[in-house]
């Protein structure tokens, strides 16, 4: 029997047997961690090996995403130990004006097609969108992937799901938020998931990126798209600056189940506090007034997403006493946002645009509410608390857009 594509890719970095529930250990081609569990990590590393040098200095990196530049005094510390870690191992740090560090691995080509990337990150699982295997580790799995460039791993079961019907004019966060409410939490739950149909086929790199962003709220290990569109994939030709091979599973491969969905007319879809599968039809909470948007994060951060709210919002203003924050997902889109005028046309509408980041994923900068707020938001969790004491709804960015040209959550067809 043949291998999935999780199997192929573990397999090419491991010398031990590959098969769903073995446990091997795996070489990791990059190790990474953030401004959250950095710290600790280097103070797990030092009391472990004192002033011993990492496997790989070139290999290892620090990505500050969370609270950048530092809001807070905690935030500040954090950051400094481990911009002078960096300094005494020679580690390169990807600092407070990059952006976030996922994406930031796939801009600069580090995140590769079947290669292996590990880091403090819940969401590392996104760099699935390019055939790269990511994986987010706790602190302590971390400190010794550091010092020796690998890792125990379980292989998972995959789960092959089959969409049928046609792209259509759904977007991806749409397109992500109809699988979400079709495999809940359980369907996938510790299981790798592979992508199949012309649904998946025709997203874009940005597309890629939200479906497989998302995959952690279906409780999954990670999603691949193996199939490849010429659009997306020229795009990752120029972010790598050459061809690259596009990993496949075998065509015998096992899978634990497939699923065949069909999509049809996929409407514009919301997920209602307090969890991403309570996934509703937009045209359904047109009686739900919002306080506050936002745009951004890992999995709505990129141009093509900024670029889709600026089309509803040129020519508009923001209605009065809604607010909308704006954080792209890293230096390369904010550069984009000014070279074609769309940060213009942003700050017009009312919009509040930050540095790149992850904007209030985690306590940090832009994005989090108070009690009683009511927020529509492109991000990935609208679990109770996580943003603030406050109520946040998921959508994709032209509905967050026209919401906040309403002042209550609505689909971009209903504007007049």
């Amino acid at each position: 029997m043949g291998q999935t594509l999780i199997e192929k890719i573990i397999q090419g970095h491991t010398g031990d047997e590959t098969a769903p529930g073995k446990i091997v250990w795996m070489d990791l081609d990059v190790r990474s961690a953030r401004d959250f569990g950095g710290p600790n990590v280097v103070k797990n590393f030092e009391a472990e090996y004192g002033q011993a040098p990492v496997g790989d200095p070139a290999r290892t990196f620090f990505t500050f995403d969370l609270c950048v530049p530092a809001c807070s005094l905690r935030y500040a510390d954090n950051q400094q130990i481990c911009r002078e870690f960096a300094r005494r191992q020679g580690i390169r740090v990807f600092d407070v004006d990059e952006g976030i560090g996922s994406h930031v691995l796939i801009e600069k080509g580090l995140a590769r097609p079947g290669g292996t990337v590990v880091g403090t990150d819940s969401h590392l699982n996104i760099l699935g969108a390019v055939g790269c295997f990511g994986q987010g580790m706790g602190d302590v799995d971390i400190t010794f992937a550091f010092k020796t460039g690998r890792s125990w791993f379980q292989v998972p079961e995959t789960l092959k799901v089959v969409l049928e019907g046609e792209a259509g004019s759904a977007s991806a966060k749409d397109l992500t938020l109809f699988l979400l409410r079709e495999l809940g939490t359980k369907k996938a739950a510790l299981r790798a998931v592979e992508f199949y149909g012309e649904p998946v086929r025709g997203l874009s790199l940005s597309g890629r990126i939200t479906l497989c962003s998302m995959v952690t709220e279906m409780a999954g290990i990670i999603g691949f798209i193996p199939e490849w569109n010429d659009g997306a994939a020229e795009e990752m030709e120029r972010l790598r600056g050459g061809s690259f091979r596009h990993p496949r599973a075998d065509a015998d491969a096992g899978y634990a189940e497939v699923l065949e969905l069909d999509t049809g007319d996929i409407p514009p879809l919301a997920a209602t506090p307090h969890l991403p599968t309570n996934v509703e039809d937009v045209r359904d909470l047109r009686d739900v007034r919002i306080d506050t948007g936002f745009i951004g994060s890992c999995t709505n951060g990129r141009f093509e997403d900024l670029q889709a709210a600026a089309r509803i919002l040129k020519g508009r203003r923001l209605k009065d006493g809604v607010t909308l924050k704006v954080v792209p997902a890293t230096r390369r889109v904010y550069s984009q946002m000014l070279e074609s005028g769309l940060l213009q046309d942003l700050f017009a509408a009312g919009a509040v645009i930050a540095n790149p980041g992850c904007g209030g994923c985690a306590e940090g900068h832009i994005g989090l509410t108070g009690r009683n707020e009511v927020q529509i938001s492109t991000g990935n969790r609208n679990f109770e608390g996580k943003q603030g004491k406050g109520r946040t709804y998921l959508a994709g960015p032209e509905v967050v857009a026209a919401s906040c040209l309403t002042g209550r959550i609505t689909s971009p067809e209903d504007l007049i």
